[in-house]
């Protein structure tokens, strides 16, 4: 026995091909029919937002760009994905979370630390400062230690 599906039902667009002895050499949904309308209003915005003025071309390839796209997003509506459907995934997947591909660590690198020739010093108390203040300090010229079996060089 088989059973038959009602997909049948659903496989028949309601398409208006236009007035009556005058029909268009095309087919259109109605869904396509409004959603062109729209579309062409917001192409002919864009164009204005643009500073293309408005003439015979500018509306010409207004509609050329309409046809388009209204071709592009009715073939991606159906019955079993209305318009509205679609246009709400559309709307979540625009403003849905995403996963930061900023980075906010990562490797140690030495390329952020700074060098100093100098040692760090330990801090010193106010009467170790007074003393190291009052002793004389040496330049590396003026000391010289004999080294027992080190020749120094001869001067000239």
């Amino acid at each position: 026995m088989r059973v038959r599906t009602d997909d049948e039902v659903y496989r028949v667009d309601a398409v208006w091909l236009g007035p009556p002895k005058a029909t268009f050499p095309w087919r259109a949904r109605y869904v396509a029919w409004g959603v062109g309308i729209v579309v062409f209003l917001v192409v002919l915005t864009i164009e204005r937002q643009m500073g293309v003025g408005f003439g015979f071309f500018s509306t010409a390839w207004a509609l050329v760009a309409t046809i388009i796209l209204t071709r592009f997003i009715t073939q991606r509506i159906s019955h079993e994905r209305p318009l509205t459907a679609v246009m709400s995934m559309w709307v979540r997947e625009l403003t849905a979370p995403r996963e930061r591909t900023a980075s906010t660590g990562g490797a140690a690198s030495a390329a952020r630390i700074r060098v100093t020739p100098q040692r760090p010093r330990p801090k010193l108390s106010k009467k170790q400062r007074a003393r190291q203040q009052a002793q004389p300090r040496r330049t590396p010229d003026s000391r010289k230690k004999e080294v027992r079996g080190v020749r120094t060089p001869a001067r000239p």
